[in-house]
């Protein structure tokens, strides 16, 4: 147990005072994180709702005394974060967590006894909407996947500078506040209202994440003839997009052979002041009918783009891809976005915002392995299983896995696409997508009923929901309009 030398100003929590019947309640004043506590008890099983001024409440969990106070010291330096405790090891970090509920968790993921990922899972039982900060002096990609899985929400390699900490802190929780809004649970009251997201509107466009967690399975190239199949044949009347989130290096533009002067970059640089008319002037047509919103054009534009947030009309904040994103959505009735084998923060924004995630899986086992870990993530996140759509890339009926054994590790699988290096590589090398090269060739129509079962499934998803709605309102003689609006976009 660590003592303090000065005590912390925590004899006020200003949000309990905010509250009605517990403003003449006594405060605790809390000197020695090692004494026995006496907290208020806020509310049963979740928090108040914080007021508009509240700062964002932090918990450090570290079992090295050196690190906590070099913590501590960064964040002194925002007005707009507290730290309400700081803990020595995983056990106490849980206790101090349901004590004090704080906003964020910096947890650190090697500590002696119960370490980081320990740790971590169980204060999420017990606080599920804290949002965990993993910390580590190692930044392999096994410690990131194993704090993915655990249920952090980022990662971060020490020492963090204070901006880089303060920036991810800020991130996390503002992302906290959107997944929150859609919790039915009474802890979705540990924020105030959320910003704009992703799912701001019922009827806003339905968007498409095409995922693969291990790199090479052939993503880009399911995404970009997946939105042609989509704009041409199954839903010929609507407005499709096609965007590129491997911001470092994207491929979408080459496989279409555009070669524009403008990106994503030049919407995240403004995000503020975007509107449909700079939008349509960033993104380039392509003669398939589908536009295209393309990623920066060098590796280095990248940097920081989509995490850093923008004020919200609201007064609260929201990321730079969350408001390009919601643009997007009341533009385009259907937007395919191809994203990077990295579930990060714009990856995770993706997913909140998508109607259906196309989980891309070459018959391997380093392919099947990375997908199944996915699916233990999505789990963690609460992503449906009915939203996810298992596509087998390079089916090779000669070699590879058999596709009954996939799906029996796995989830049932919704498309096979057959391997055919000659047309991917032709296709690759013009910038013409397979499907436009010739329609009638087994891996384009593979792609062509891939587009169809997402048709399906998104249709059979809205009357389940169109029917619960229904059941609600029927008692005021209102109706739902999801259903016909779907059916409108299909066709």
């Amino acid at each position: 147990m660590e003592s303090r030398r000065q005590p912390l100003n925590w004899s006020v929590l200003p949000v309990a005072r905010k509250q009605p019947g517990l403003a003449r309640r006594p405060l605790s004043t809390i000197v020695e994180v090692g004494s026995k506590r006496k907290s208020l008890l806020i509310s049963k099983g979740g928090f108040v709702r914080p007021q508009a001024d509240e700062k964002i409440r932090v918990l450090i969990v570290d079992d090295i005394a050196e690190t906590r106070e070099n913590l501590r010291k960064l964040l002194s330096f925002d007005i707009g974060i507290e730290v309400v405790g700081a803990a020595s090891s995983g056990q106490e970090g849980i206790e101090l967590a349901q004590e004090f509920q704080p906003h964020v968790v910096l947890m650190d993921i090697n500590m002696p006894g119960m370490d980081g990922i320990n740790a971590t899972e169980m204060l999420l039982q017990k606080v599920p909407t804290a949002q965990v900060v993993m910390l580590s002096v190692q930044g392999e990609t096994d410690y990131v996947r194993r704090a993915m899985l655990a249920g952090a929400r980022d990662f971060l390699t020490k020492p963090p500078s204070g901006d880089e900490l303060m920036g991810t802190i800020r991130r996390v929780y503002e992302k906290g506040k959107a997944r929150a809004k859609m919790m039915p649970s009474v802890a979705a009251t540990a924020y105030a209202d959320a910003s704009a997201g992703a799912r701001a509107t019922k009827h806003a466009g339905k968007v498409i994440a095409v995922f693969g967690p291990k790199g090479g399975v052939g993503c880009t190239t399911i995404a970009v003839n997946l939105a042609i199949a989509l704009q041409q044949a199954v839903a010929s009347d609507r407005k499709v997009a096609l965007v590129d989130t491997d911001l470092q290096f994207g491929d979408v533009g080459v496989m279409l052979n555009l070669q524009a002067s403008r990106s994503i970059a030049d919407l995240a640089s403004q995000a503020e002041e975007v509107d449909s008319d700079m939008l349509n002037s960033v993104l380039t047509p392509h003669s398939s009918g589908i536009k295209v919103l393309l990623a920066p054009p060098h590796p280095e534009a990248a940097e920081g783009l989509l995490n850093s947030t923008s004020p919200d009309k609201e007064g609260g904040a929201t990321s730079r891809f969350e408001t390009i994103l919601g643009l997007m959505r009341e533009e385009f009735d259907i937007i395919v976005i191809d994203t990077w084998s990295w579930v990060d923060e714009t990856t995770l924004t993706v997913f909140d915002a998508s109607s259906m995630i196309i989980l891309v899986v070459m018959p391997n086992i380093p392919s099947i392995k990375n997908a199944r870990l996915f699916l233990e993530v999505a789990s963690k996140l609460d992503y449906s299983t009915s939203s996810i759509a298992l596509v087998i890339n390079g089916v090779n009926r000669r070699m590879g896995i058999r596709a009954d054994q996939i799906e029996q590790a796995m989830i049932p699988i919704a498309a096979q696409i057959p391997s055919d290096e000659q047309a991917v590589l032709m296709a690759v090398n013009h910038g013409v997508p397979f499907i436009i090269r010739d329609r009638n060739r087994p891996i384009s129509q593979s792609i062509l009923y891939l587009a169809e079962h997402i048709r399906d499934r998104l249709i059979e998803a809205e009357e389940a929901e169109e029917a619960r709605e229904k059941a609600s309102l029927v008692a005021a003689g209102a109706g739902g309009t999801g259903l016909l609006r779907l059916k409108h976009v299909f066709g």
